[in-house]
């Protein structure tokens, strides 16, 4: 069964000591997990709990993880199937991928 989240809840942080971009919300811990180069980033997993799903969680994930790319000029490998799949419906984000990376 989904819960129903409101946008206003959906706070993502940035946890670099677990190489992560997460969203907690009372007990469920949603997540995007990257490797970091001096260069690159590497989005390797998201994991949204299934109770979240659909409210929009791994859409802010990605979004917030790839402006730090952006902000931090690194180059973007998406390892994970969820980063490719938004990175191709938000076009806007194909200049951040790293050389000979298509998606």
């Amino acid at each position: 069964m989904s819960k129903k989240i409101s946008p206003d809840q959906i706070g993502v942080k940035h946890n670099p000591a677990e190489k992560r971009f997460e969203v907690s919300i009372n007990e469920y811990l949603a997540k995007a997990e990257y490797i970091l180069t001096k260069q690159k980033i590497i989005f390797t997993h998201t994991e949204v709990p299934s109770d979240l799903e659909g409210n929009g969680i791994g859409a802010a994930l990605a979004r917030t993880g790839l402006q730090y790319a952006k902000d931090n000029q690194l180059a973007v490998m998406p390892l994970c199937p969820f980063f490719t799949s938004y990175i191709r419906k938000h076009p806007e984000y194909k200049t951040l991928l790293a050389k000979g990376v298509n998606v």
